[in-house]
């Protein structure tokens, strides 16, 4: 099975800041990958890099085969993104937003049956400001699915949604990977990872401190759950039972 995304010794600092810290991983066609990290951890900038949008200080990084720098333009037909703190204009509707999304692609999927899909079908004329918190998280994801990619980048992909609708987002993207998707996803809800990823990679100051599967990362820390376990590995503390 082909390595979709590949990460080699990535390398990040601002100023004397060291953001990233030979950061290695690689993701199979068809995966979902966690990158998870408190906030500061390194996760933004690492997949910045990976993207393209920032070059890396030092490492090797392929995503599709191709280089985020050199390849930038096939690859963003390839490639979806959702960003947590993306601001898109508020005085657009819907429909129109996912209307000029898709005039950026050559293939794009059909957005109406996207918006069906993620529950906002309803919210095709309403205007972006006038969609709630978790409406809006919704949209953000059917946008990074518009250009109908090979791999998308998922940034706390369910933050404010109820748990119906993160069941729901959950439910989806488990029938998108089924279909070859390759998922690349932060999240700070742990029973997210638990069911959504196959590996993870934990950052704490910017440095992997633990890389495999959520089943290794129990074992290792030597914790019950998951989440304590994620708590040990970041060095944050474990409420006592």
């Amino acid at each position: 099975m082909e390595d979709v995304i590949r990460v080699e010794h990535l390398k990040k600092s601002y100023g004397d800041i060291l953001a990233v810290d030979d950061l290695s991983f690689s993701v199979k066609r068809g995966r979902v990958f966690g990158l998870l990290g408190a906030n500061g951890a390194g996760k933004s900038t690492s997949i910045e890099c990976i993207l393209g949008t920032k070059n890396a200080d030092h490492g090797l990084i392929s995503v599709l085969g191709m280089s985020p720098i050199s390849n930038r333009k096939e690859l963003f037909q390839r490639v979806g993104v959702q960003f947590q703190e993306v601001h898109y204009q508020e005085n657009i509707r819907v429909g129109e937003l996912c209307e000029i999304t898709a005039s950026l692609y050559s293939k794009p999927a059909d957005y109406k049956s996207l918006l069906k899909e993620f529950g906002v079908a309803d919210k095709i004329n309403a205007f972006v400001k006038e969609l709630s918190g978790g409406q809006r998280q919704r949209l953000f994801i059917v946008l990074a699915l518009i250009p109908d990619p090979e791999v998308v980048f998922l940034d706390e992909l369910t933050t404010g949604l109820d748990a119906r609708a993160r069941r729901d987002v959950w439910q989806i993207l488990a029938r998108l990977k089924a279909a070859g998707l390759t998922i690349l996803l932060t999240s700070h809800f742990m029973d997210e990872v638990e069911i959504l990823c196959d590996e993870i990679c934990i950052l704490k100051r910017g440095k992997p401190v633990f890389q495999g599967t959520v089943e290794d990362a129990i074992k290792q820390s030597v914790q019950v759950k998951f989440e304590d376990a994620y708590l040990w590995f970041t060095d944050e503390e474990v409420a006592e039972e």
